[in-house]
């Protein structure tokens, strides 16, 4: 994580996603907007280089960021 610089914030998302959560749920269930959750997903799939949802979960499962 630190090598990576990911955040606690991205983490959770990251973890939230890979739930099959949508933006709008995850927004719901942390109490931001969904454009926040844009921004955190948007510099989280930056740093992963993931391009998508699919392949940020896979990149993620892979380096042991998430179960």
């Amino acid at each position: 994580l630190q090598e990576l610089a990911i955040t606690r914030r991205e983490l959770e998302i990251l973890e939230l996603i890979a739930k099959g959560l949508s933006n709008r749920e995850i927004a719901e269930k942390l109490f931001v907007s969904e454009n926040t959750v844009k921004t955190h997903s948007s510099r989280l799939f930056d740093k992963l280089r993931a391009k998508r949802r699919t392949q940020a979960v896979q990149i993620g499962k892979e380096m042991g960021l998430i179960p």
